[in-house]
């Protein structure tokens, strides 16, 4: 299992579900389906550091439709949003 740092997303685009489409960091770009499958495997860990802190990102699921979020942290809920776009 490998431990990845996100440090960019690719925003929701125009489909209906309104997720995050993907994740990259150092090495990997990764969809949301992709990532969702390895969390929920064990074939990797995710985590991503926002406003000084080092936080875990895990797999949630609203009205049947899985998408990633940052552990509970005492932050607004949109860490991963604050993240700059993957180039």
């Amino acid at each position: 299992m490998a431990d990845l740092r996100i440090t960019c997303i690719t925003p929701d685009s125009t489909d209906a579900d309104r997720r995050i489409d993907a994740v990259g960091g150092d090495g990997f770009y990764h969809t949301i389906d992709e990532a969702i499958r390895y969390i929920n495997n064990g074939t990797h860990r995710y985590w991503t550091h926002v406003q000084g802190k080092s936080v875990w990102v895990e797999v949630d699921h609203r009205n049947g439709v899985a998408f990633l979020r940052t552990e509970t942290d005492g932050f607004p809920p949109n860490n991963l949003l604050s993240l700059m776009t993957c180039s």
